[in-house]
């Protein structure tokens, strides 16, 4: 697959900013800030924190924090899980501070790039990007801690960095800054950059966002507009379709196709480590370099899946007696192995109908039992089964959970073999990674116009996302698809809302903004496939906003800290 030269410009950004050095705008306005160049070059800073582990590097993990996957350590957000994280964490810590560095750098390219003798056009574009960047990096920051201060352009760190000492603005506050930054963004950004620089950001990510922002403020009239805008092409033709092929969303095929506004963009291959960590992260001992699967997906995400007809899923009704015991799912699951070699096995053809017979998506998104996945061994790929046993190994062509646990896996996001040369790194591993996509803009405006009493619209919008899916409508079919209330309507996005994004990390948020996430998470036990626990998960009640890092207070004592921290 043929690479954009805006991943060359990304990687440029090393010889003008030291990543892991504070201050973090290391960027001379004596020396640098001359030519156009500079300037591209300098907005490519701001885009390369984005795939920062405390940024969006890891934001799949926040799906862990749900209930339709889980983790178990540090990258895989464990204390967040558990509820044992508190105000000097590092989950917490590094968040706030990678966060506040993608918001300088921003400020440190609209501050210069505003003097700079190049064309006005040029200036516009870079200068709107920026302020996308900016506003899209405040609403992370925001959704986590709340109120936080406002940095503008105005501060410049290399005279001003150790006077960073402002107090906390009102969320409201922070919610204006934001939309002001949107709606300059939308003024100045293309419809479309030219094919060398796919992956920047344009008028269609900018409406999405603020129309995204506008939701996540119960603002539906204002969101509604926004994404209607872009769905409906009102002003402009934004070129904007589903892609056909789900699966294919989630490697390097559709990367970036018509149905991505706006993805982290990532490369591989040699010399150019420059990915996202899905391998390490996602993959097991079976995928390249042998990773370590701190995100896993739930059996209660496998079990949302319905079945073809859109009826729910039951295991009952395919295996009396599954649901109630432990010994009746270990029967029709569990193998056993001598030497690495099969000695007995359950009906595996009864499971993979099962299994088929479901909603397409969950066996594009999960690796079932029994069914396989290409992976790496003895430095060449080899197609891997997933085996519920005691002893699997990679050695033996089997999928090795790192932590032994008999669990589902994900396949969305994780490379078969090595992608033929392209992946080089465990730990950079280059597929983009969708911020937002045109799905999840269906599905956002779907929840608008049911909010607003326009059901009919709703179900049209959500419609479209199970088409591709080749699932039957809602209002369609089963009796169980009729929808004719709001509450019932709901119900049905928090359902395609998971089964559609599962992965993506959207989950965390979309539970913290509905007011579910102590109920679907306090005290909850996660079990594997065959009813072993594996975690209990904790909530509290302030846990809805994450604490003010302790150390940012300590170095800032005009902070303040949030209820009950």
């Amino acid at each position: 697959m043929k690479k954009i030269l805006f991943f060359i410009l990304l990687l440029s950004v090393s010889s003008c900013y030291d990543l892991d050095t504070q201050p973090f705008d290391k960027v001379s306005a004596g020396t640098f800030w001359k030519t156009e160049a500079h300037a591209l070059q300098g907005v490519m800073g701001v885009y390369a924190d984005l795939n920062d582990h405390n940024v969006f590097g890891l934001y799949n993990m926040f799906d862990n924090a749900t209930d339709i996957a889980l983790g178990y350590d540090g990258q895989g957000l464990g204390d967040i899980i558990a509820g044992t994280f508190t105000d000097r964490s590092t989950n917490v810590v590094n968040r706030w501070r990678r966060g506040f560095d993608g918001i300088q750098r921003a400020n440190s390219v609209i501050r210069n790039v505003a003097t700079m003798d190049i064309p006005e056009e040029s200036k516009r574009v870079y200068i709107a990007e920026a302020r996308f960047l900016r506003g899209l990096y405040y609403f992370y920051l925001k959704n986590l801690f709340g109120g936080i201060p406002i940095y503008d352009e105005t501060i410049d760190l290399n005279k001003d960095f150790n006077d960073l000492k402002k107090p906390r603005n009102t969320e409201d506050e922070v919610q204006a800054f934001i939309l002001a930054d949107l709606a300059a963004a939308i003024a100045g950004l293309p419809v479309s950059h030219d094919p060398a620089h796919l992956g920047r950001a344009t008028k269609g990510a900018a409406y999405a966002l603020r129309g995204k922002v506008f939701l996540y403020d119960k603002k539906w009239e204002e969101a509604k507009a926004d994404f209607e805008e872009i769905v409906q092409n009102k002003n402009n033709s934004y070129g904007y379709a589903l892609y056909p092929d789900y699966a294919g969303l989630f490697n390097l095929e559709g990367d970036n196709s018509s149905e991505m506004l706006f993805a982290v963009q990532n490369k591989g291959g040699v010399g150019f480590d420059y990915g996202m960590p899905f391998a390490h992260y996602l993959g097991t001992r079976s995928t390249f370099g042998s990773c370590w699967n701190n995100g896993l997906p739930s059996t209660k995400l496998a079990d949302m899946y319905e079945n073809r007809d859109g009826t729910p899923f039951n295991w009952d009704d395919q295996i009396p007696g599954y649901t109630g015991s432990k010994a009746v799912k270990r029967e029709a699951m569990v193998a056993t192995l001598s030497s690495g070699k099969l000695t007995a096995v359950p009906d595996t053809a009864k499971l993979g109908n099962i299994y088929r017979n479901r909603d397409p998506r969950m066996m594009q998104t999960l690796v079932v039992p029994y069914s396989w996945q290409l992976g790496w061994n003895a430095n060449a790929p080899r197609p891997m089964q997933l085996v519920l046993a005691t002893g699997v190994n990679e050695n033996f062509g089997q999928i090795r959970n790192n932590r032994g646990w008999m669990t589902y896996v994900w396949r969305k996001f994780v490379p078969e073999g090595n992608l033929n040369g392209e992946l080089t790194n465990r730990a950079h591993t280059p597929f983009n990674f969708p911020l937002i996509r045109l799905a999840d803009v269906y599905l956002m405006l779907a929840e608008a116009y049911n909010e607003t009493g326009q059901l009919e619209k709703a179900i049209i919008e959500l419609n479209k996302v199970r088409a591709r899916a080749s699932m039957p409508g809602l209002n369609s079919g089963a009796v169980t698809l009729a929808v004719g209330s709001k509450a019932e309507m709901t119900q049905r996005i928090i359902h395609e809302r998971a089964v559609e994004l599962a992965g993506e990390g959207h989950r965390y948020f979309d539970l913290k903004r509905w007011g579910l996430l102590k109920a679907y998470t306090e005290g909850k036990v996660e079990k594997s496939i065959v009813d072993d626990i594996l975690l209990t998960r904790g909530f509290q009640d302030r846990h809805r906003i994450w604490p003010i890092p302790a150390q940012e207070i300590e170095v800032n004592p005009a902070l303040t800290q949030n209820p009950e921290w």
